[in-house]
């Protein structure tokens, strides 16, 4: 069993900065691939990024890309997700999740683990 607990969330106006983190225990970090997602109010849980478990390589949504980083300390056990030139539409919660795999997946129903969110609202 794998707990996950997001912190970092709160409000920013649009153009500024926020860094999420999330903490894992429970197994060894190092196995999972790490995905972050995000939930809007009225809409289906989405793709944000992903890393793969050695922290190598990265997968971003579209909406994103060249906006947000994601990176990760494996001696630390924790994801991060660095997000910059945020805009009203990142608006959400956001969420890490973690898969026992080699592989990151885009989809959230591959994921294994989840946590419980973090609240990231941007004004205009």
């Amino acid at each position: 069993q794998v707990q996950l607990v997001e912190s970092g969330g709160g409000l920013v106006q649009a153009g500024g900065s926020l860094r999420l983190s999330c903490v894992t225990s429970g197994r060894t970090f190092s196995r999972y691939a790490m995905g972050w997602f995000r939930q809007a109010p009225g809409k289906e849980r989405e793709f944000v990024g992903a890393i793969a478990r050695s922290g190598g390589s990265t997968f971003y949504a579209d909406s994103v890309k060249d906006r947000f980083a994601i990176s990760r300390d494996n001696a630390k056990n924790t994801v991060y997700l660095q997000m910059n030139s945020l805009k009203p539409e990142d608006t959400a919660v956001y969420y890490c999740a973690a898969k026992d795999s080699s592989l990151y997946y885009t989809s959230p129903k591959r994921y294994d683990y989840w946590g419980q969110g973090t609240q990231v609202t941007v004004s205009s």
